[in-house]
């Protein structure tokens, strides 16, 4: 059977000739440590003009991302994390060493050292004086083109199909380094968020996971069984109620950085397995939720880029403060011709049925479904520019204050941008007998057939009743806030590993 030269299987097969090759030769190849003086762009930097041939001598290590030989020499660019350097290698430098050069392959992991000098074509580059190789790779990276360009090296084709970028991040990270920056930003902005909370005196903690019951949202958890205490566990939908359980402790600033799980669907703005940070302050309310992550949001946008605007699609968002507030009740109002407050359920699913809604799907929504129905139908994709959606309806909101002004509202504010919920903040209920009867509302919506219905917390409310100070609470999606800072589309962008089909 001939085999074509251009196919996948012939191109692993001459890599595992090489890698044979090698080992007859004593070379291993996959080597330990290595010792590196700079990285590749510290490595062009340090070569001065005046130095001529004998620039200063450094050691570099990193992907061999091209390669081309004639013979007696070879030229190729080896990537590490900061860039790369154009590497020069002559059989007459390097002698029997120079039997390794011949056996290495694309995307193999070298280690070179020797001085720098700039090429006829002027190219600061490495003279190579000692070669060790550090990694064979047995399968090539699915790389595209790439081209020098004012801003640096451009890529094309190779590696597109995002399904399998997902996948195979690890393929998608060595090929593209628009990605890694994606994950280097990430890491900035989580590093600010804790510094922000850090400096204003919060104390970062750690809860439960798996938990005994679940609450502090309305969402289907991930059931697991505990073997050992024979009972089953949730994995959390979400970190409130033990960290107010923390308020009622004195520890009076807390916040949690960490994964929660909802079991839904999957689509942009959605994955099982996401990113939330939750604050909590003693002795505050929603209006001074709202001021800090308006501080916090813009500070962040503005540390990471360096600015307070961003254009994403045609439209500039401005993140300077003050942002609007816009009444729930008031933009649904405007919207749709109808007050929440006092209209009839019947009348809401006639309204959501003349906005393109299906009669029969309408029908299934009710209590706090209904409502979140109708914001999501008149009101939310409206609000593109930073914007506090504020005091929503009480059936929408079982953990948040009663309004001071309004008892058929509660002290609630989320904030939107594109369209999409970023934070979402109360003033915290801390009445445990007013608890107590929201819990059993939502046991009796959960019996109803709501899936999303949050279960009666008894030790909740028994922490209420030893006395919880006025508090305001917040939580706030990591990975959208990456995806709007990053600019990027789909919430999968914004997470390393995102959930997957099984691989068929």
């Amino acid at each position: 059977m001939t085999i074509d030269p251009e196919s996948r299987g012939y191109v692993e097969a001459a890599r595992r000739a090489n890698r044979e090759a090698l080992e007859s030769m004593g070379v291993s190849p996959f080597g330990y440590r290595f010792a590196r003086t700079h990285l590749a762009t510290e490595a062009v930097n340090a070569y001065d003009d005046a130095q001529g041939d004998q620039g200063p001598r450094v050691t570099v290590a990193g992907r061999l991302v091209s390669w081309r030989s004639t013979g007696k020499t070879a030229f190729g660019h080896l990537e590490d994390s900061s860039g790369r350097v154009q590497l020069y290698f002559r059989r007459d430098s390097l002698g029997d060493t120079y039997r390794v050069v011949e056996h290495l392959d694309l995307d193999d992991h070298i280690g070179v050292t020797g001085p720098l000098f700039r090429t006829r074509t002027g190219e600061v580059t490495v003279r190579v004086e000692q070669l060790d190789l550090l990694a064979k790779s047995l399968k090539p990276l699915p790389r595209g083109k790439t081209q020098q360009g004012e801003d640096g090296v451009q890529y094309f084709g190779g590696l597109t199909d995002p399904e399998t970028r997902y996948r195979q991040r690890y393929a998608d990270l060595a090929v593209h380094p628009e990605t890694r920056e994606v994950f280097v930003l990430r890491a900035k902005l989580i590093r600010f968020l804790r510094r922000f909370l850090d400096d204003r005196g919060f104390l970062e903690v750690e809860t439960p996971i798996l938990q005994p019951l679940y609450g502090g949202a309305s969402a289907r958890p991930f059931v697991t069984h505990h073997n050992a205490l024979d009972m089953p566990l949730y994995l959390r939908v979400a970190d409130e109620l033990y960290l107010k359980r923390l308020i009622v402790g004195g520890l009076e600033r807390v916040y949690e950085i960490g994964h929660d799980f909802r079991n839904e669907g999957m689509d942009r703005s959605h994955n099982p397995e996401f990113t939330m940070l939750e604050c909590y302050q003693a002795y505050a309310d929603y209006t001074d939720m709202m001021e800090l992550v308006e501080t916090m949001i813009a500070g962040a946008v503005q540390d990471c880029t360096g600015g307070l605007t961003l254009e994403r699609n045609g439209v500039l968002l401005d993140f300077t403060p003050p942002w609007p507030r816009v009444s729930f009740v008031a933009g649904v109002e405007t919207h749709s011709g109808l007050d929440v407050r006092t209209a009839s359920e019947r009348e809401m699913r006639e309204r959501l049925i003349e906005a393109g809604v299906d009669p029969e799907e309408a029908e299934t929504f009710g209590g706090g479904k209904l409502l979140d129905e109708m914001f999501r139908r008149f009101l939310e994709h409206r609000l593109v520019q930073p914007t506090f959606v504020i005091d929503y309806p009480k059936p929408l909101s079982p953990l948040a204050k009663v309004h001071r002004h309004d008892p058929a509202l509660t002290e609630r504010f989320e904030l939107l941008i594109q369209g999409r919920e970023l934070a979402n903040a109360f003033s915290e209920l801390n009445d445990p007998d007013d608890q107590r009867a929201r819990f059993e509302e939502q046991r009796r919506q959960q019996v109803a057939g709501d899936e999303e219905a949050q279960p009666y917390d008894q030790d909740y409310v028994r922490a209420l009743e030893y006395g919880m100070p006025p508090t305001g609470g917040m939580g706030l999606g990591v990975d959208r806030l990456v995806m709007v800072i990053a600019g990027l589309a789909s919430i999968r962008d914004a997470i390393l590993f995102p959930a997957m089909r099984k691989e068929t």
